[in-house]
């Protein structure tokens, strides 16, 4: 129980810090030493089905191999192109991990600006 009384003292504490945080501009670099990707791949019709958590769990241990990580990515309706984010040291190897899954790659960004609608 004092664990738990403790660890709520730290998330107010947090957000008590957080919300007396000068005000960030829409439009700012990431801070952060590793580098943002984002990444489009077309796959064949049907290709994306066979995504578990098993096949995750190799294409994130394959990733950290090299250093990247997969954030999030989106897919078309129909499931044949998705744009992906990572983070990793450089664009190759971003480029290594997607040969070390076999996955696609029809363009890498960098991508070091995040743009806000606040």
């Amino acid at each position: 129980m004092k664990i738990l009384v403790a660890v709520f003292s730290l998330l107010y504490a947090t957000v008590s810090f957080a919300a007396n945080a000068p005000a960030r501009s829409p439009v700012h670099p990431v801070k952060s030493p590793l580098h943002r990707y984002l990444i489009e791949r077309t796959f064949p019709a049907g290709a994306l089905k066979g995504l578990d958590a098993a096949t995750k769990k190799k294409v994130n241990d394959n990733n950290a191999s090299v250093g990247v990580r997969w954030v999030q990515s989106y897919a078309n309706a129909d499931e044949t192109k998705t744009y992906c984010v990572y983070e990793g040291p450089s664009e190759a190897a971003v480029r290594k991990a997607a040969e070390l899954n076999k996955l696609p790659v029809d363009s890498v960004v960098e991508v070091p600006v995040t743009l806000s609608p606040n």
